[in-house]
């Protein structure tokens, strides 16, 4: 039978063919004459002898009957693709289907060998990472990072020549890391730009990335259908522009402007100065008031309006006004008050398992694909989508911010309609938190420090066609120094659980005046959530910031995987790990220099409200809060954002009027010291 990590060198030199040597072996794969790409069949031999003779390792490939593969092939195997373009989504939900729907690892194998080199790599490195992910015989194995597949949506093009001639000319082992500068997609002059070191890091592009791929919105439907998938789908966005208004108000910056008049000049500027290697193009740019136009692009399949937008718009708020939604059938389903933004998650970005698609419509994946035309919405210049038209790249423009503050307050409609919680929803009888701090390493009680790290990640599994061995690129990202928090609680009653949940928010609006806790609400940051047991009388819980249920560590991120790989049993198990997570180095806000003043917030509530009965013991368990677990339910009953996620009780004006006993409101500052670390 054939070895199942061998389908991993599948996912590395994209638009290298496969009968070329790959991974750490000089792996070849050895396949049937007929499974080449029509181009080098008649070659077949001499292609065989020509790379066999370096190869260190063969491996053979089974002939099978294979499944046709139609319309996947419609997507040139030179084009951008994107999950946002219904075409692109529906071949890609085809090819998954027929990657999961191989009866074992031998024809899966075959099977993918054999639509490696005809179907775009772009489209085929999704498809195969989806079904690895899903398919029960696959779990287990390690997803390189995308960025080692493809380093051109992330870094600057400037840098891939430079690193083709280190390759080149200088041996292996005395390489030296390429540096790419910080600010290298506009200058100060554009206020925007102060935000950049967030918007392009490297890692929270790659967290977009992979949520999408564990949470498809289009394949199987035991793919597609994850417990809670639409409120999720909310709540990890709604936490995206919590965080990224954060990093405004640290960079003097007011929050997103919602894109609300569809017709108006889009204000903000973007230019990516990224390049497309299996494209060969750059990805186009977005000059300032730019306006949104009707779509005709037939190369694409993509003919729509905007008014088309604004009749789904208008018909998804309507069904909030009225708590009611119809099914494909026209039956009224009700938008109940725990499972309606489940509902309408669904509905709003659009999945497979949307109620009614035809009715409502796609208006989230359409809005990206609006702005990613803008620049040529007829295809009469012949130019793909810009940045926002790709999952991966999405997070990098100013736009995406824009766009989803707007899906961010179709959200809040229906949640603003819900029932307020009362105060016996809230409190936790005979739990009281008495103090709570944070004390990061170096620094006085109550401050945490943020500063610039270097990095380096190896490209060279990205680079095609040029000398083999590691090539290292240093680039500049956010970090803090780790921290823990103490947190001091009373319990009168007897021994119980509670759930220990922690977030942090300015303390002050843009004008440096205090908030209304309205508003204040929608910018609490997650920052842990974890279950706490209570012993009678006084407790003091100690927790440290990397062992957050939100972010994975800087080597999953990156998936550096022979580095930082155990050497088996369960360590093994958990480094197995699906990589959607927040980066770790994201956790906290850049902060000022003179200190910007935060409220942390701590509460504990009643983990018998709270449970979900069932085995959490598993891979895959530790950035629960943006990513859920693999193959389990949603480790926590509450709606997702609890407490803060329902307009506050009446009387309450305030954070300091919303608090009940069993929780806590510590000031502490976030200090930018302006300091560059080298990772060790």
């Amino acid at each position: 039978m054939a070895n199942k990590k061998n389908l991993l060198l599948l996912l590395q030199n994209p638009t290298e063919p496969c009968f070329m040597a790959k991974g750490e072996k000089n792996s070849v794969f050895d396949m049937p004459t007929d499974y080449l790409p029509p181009q080098y069949q008649h070659l077949g031999v001499q292609l065989f002898n020509r790379f066999g003779e370096e190869a260190g390792e063969r491996i053979p490939v089974k002939k099978i009957s294979l499944p046709s593969l139609g319309k996947i092939l419609n997507l040139p195997r030179h084009a951008n693709f994107s999950l946002f373009l219904p075409f692109h989504r529906q071949i890609a939900g085809q090819l998954i289907d027929i990657f999961m729907g191989m009866r074992n690892i031998d024809e899966l194998q075959s099977m993918a060998v054999y639509a490696r080199d005809r179907v775009n790599p772009y489209l085929f490195n999704y498809c195969l990472s989806v079904a690895l992910l899903h398919r029960p015989d696959t779990q287990d194995l390690d997803l390189p990072s995308f960025m080692q597949s493809f380093p051109d949506k992330f870094l600057d093009s400037k840098t891939f020549s430079k690193v083709r001639e280190e390759a080149t000319i200088v041996p292996t082992g005395s390489r030296l890391p390429i540096e790419i500068p910080i600010d290298f997609t506009a200058s100060n002059l554009e206020e925007e730009h102060r935000v950049a070191y967030f918007r392009e890091d490297v890692g929270l592009n790659l967290h977009h990335w992979h949520w999408h791929l564990v949470y498809p919105f289009n394949g199987p439907r035991e793919i597609v259908n994850k417990n809670r998938r639409g409120e999720l789908f909310y709540y990890m966005h709604q936490q995206i522009m919590a965080r990224y208004n954060f990093e405004r108000f640290s960079n003097s910056l007011k929050r997103v402007t919602r894109l609300v008049d569809w017709r108006a000049p889009i204000t903000e500027a973007y230019f990516p100065k990224l390049d497309s290697m299996v494209a060969s193009r750059s990805y186009p740019a977005r000059v300032a008031n730019q306006t949104l136009k009707d779509l005709n692009r037939e190369q694409d399949q993509v003919k729509a309006d905007i008014g088309t937008m604004e009749r789904w718009r208008d018909r998804i708020i309507a069904a909030i006004n009225s708590g009611v939604i119809q099914d494909e059938r026209g039956n009224n389903v009700t938008l109940t008050e725990f499972e309606g933004i489940d509902v309408l998650g669904n509905m709003i970005e659009s999945s497979i398992i949307s109620p009614n698609r035809a009715f409502y419509g796609d208006l989230h994946n359409y809005g990206h694909v609006f702005i990613s035309y803008c620049h040529d919405p007829d295809h009469r210049h012949l130019e793909s989508f810009g940045v926002i038209g790709d999952s991966t790249t999405a997070m990098r423009d100013p736009a995406f911010y824009r766009w989803h503050a707007y899906i961010d307050y179709i959200f809040q409609q229906l949640k603003d309609s819900l029932p307020r919680y009362t105060v016996n929803q809230l409190n936790y009888d005979g739990v009281t938190v008495t103090s709570c701090s944070v004390q990061a390493q170096g620094a006085p009680q109550n401050e945490l420090q943020t500063f610039w790290q270097q990095s380096d990640v190896d490209l060279s599994r990205g680079m095609d066609f040029q000398p083999r061995g590691s090539v290292f690129v240093r680039f500049t990202h956010l970090n803090h120094r780790a921290f823990n928090y103490t947190i001091n609680v009373n319990n009168t009653g007897g021994a119980r659980q509670g759930t220990c949940r922690i977030f942090i928010a300015p303390a002050a609006d843009e004008r440096g005046n205090p908030w209304l806790f309205q508003d204040q609400k929608g910018l609490f940051v997650e920052l842990d959530r974890f279950v706490v047991n209570l012993r009678q009388g006084q407790n003091t819980i100690t927790r440290r910031s990397d062992q957050s249920s939100v972010t994975i560590p800087f080597e999953r991120t990156f998936r550096n995987l022979e580095a930082n790989r155990p050497a088996g049993g369960d360590a093994l198990e958990q480094f197995n790990f699906c990589g959607c997570g927040w980066p770790q180095h994201l956790l906290i806000a850049k902060g000022t220099p003179e200190g910007l003043r935060c409220h942390l917030f701590v509460m504990i509530s009643n983990y018998a409200d709270d449970r979900v009965v069932q085995d959490t013991q598993v891979p895959c368990n530790d950035a629960s809060s943006y990513c859920g677990i693999k193959d389990r339910l949603y480790p926590d009953r509450r709606s997702m954002g609890y407490p803060f996620d329902r307009a506050p009780r009446d009387g309450v004006s305030t954070l300091q009027q919303f608090l009940t006993s069993n929780m806590r409101v510590q000031p502490v500052t976030i200090r930018f010291t302006g300091r560059t670390e080298r990772r060790q």
